[in-house]
């Protein structure tokens, strides 16, 4: 009877032992040394890709965001034509009638895994493709893919060259630009293939309506 009450002390000693060790050293010593790294090898990435614009944090070069200067009196939202515009959000949905993501909202990443023959995105594209021809006065079949479609997370930071150079002359008519001067900021701020031929050359809309802001203030 000593001896199982002895043993059975023992393992529980053992146990909150190992408990204790294993606690500090998975719980404390190793989220510090991974923090410390991150914090020392990749500072920007560890705390969340922030971009700044005159010493304040604007965004994220990872996060997609609207640039809009009010709604509509259904409650849509009205895109401010002085910035380039992002690609849709999760597939051209409404928040409120099927829980798509229409706002960049962090809350809801996802697609809204419609197939390609599915009549609402097809309504919703043909809709999209003619607000942009429209607005920025092209051929609808100028109108490139990602100007119409959204990304698999919705919240893609980043648009095609070609997206981009079709908006520059309505940007730089908005903000009383040089259309050459717009143009240009689009071609120094395209990142080519990751690597050299991962994925496509691309965009990202903040930084570049950063230094249209900027641009436009210089000249203001």
């Amino acid at each position: 009877m000593n001896n199982s009450v002895s043993n059975t002390a023992r393992l529980i000693g053992a146990g909150l032992r190992a408990l204790l060790v294993l606690t500090v050293i998975c719980g404390v010593i190793y989220p510090l040394v991974v923090t410390g790294v991150a914090q020392a090898a990749f500072h920007g990435k560890a705390n969340g890709s922030e971009v700044t614009s005159h010493g304040k944090v604007v965004g994220s070069s990872l996060i997609g965001q609207r640039y809009d200067k009010g709604t509509d009196k259904a409650g849509n939202p009205i895109p401010d034509l002085k910035f380039f515009q992002p690609r849709p959000s999760a597939g051209l949905g409404s928040n409120k009638t099927n829980g798509v993501n229409t706002q960049y909202n962090l809350q809801v990443s996802g697609a809204s895994n419609l197939g390609a023959s599915n009549t609402d995105l097809v309504k919703a594209v043909k809709e999209r493709k003619k607000w942009v021809a429209t607005t920025y006065g092209v051929p609808e079949s100028k109108v490139p893919a990602d100007a119409v479609t959204s990304s698999g997370s919705g919240l893609d930071p980043d648009i095609s060259p070609e997206y981009a150079r079709l908006q520059a002359a309505r940007v730089a008519r908005e903000n009383h630009l040089p259309t050459g001067k717009v143009e240009q900021l689009v071609k120094d701020h395209t990142d080519g293939r990751t690597l050299g031929f991962l994925g496509e050359p691309r965009v990202n809309v903040l930084e570049l309506n950063i230094a249209l802001k900027d641009l436009a203030q210089s000249r203001g």
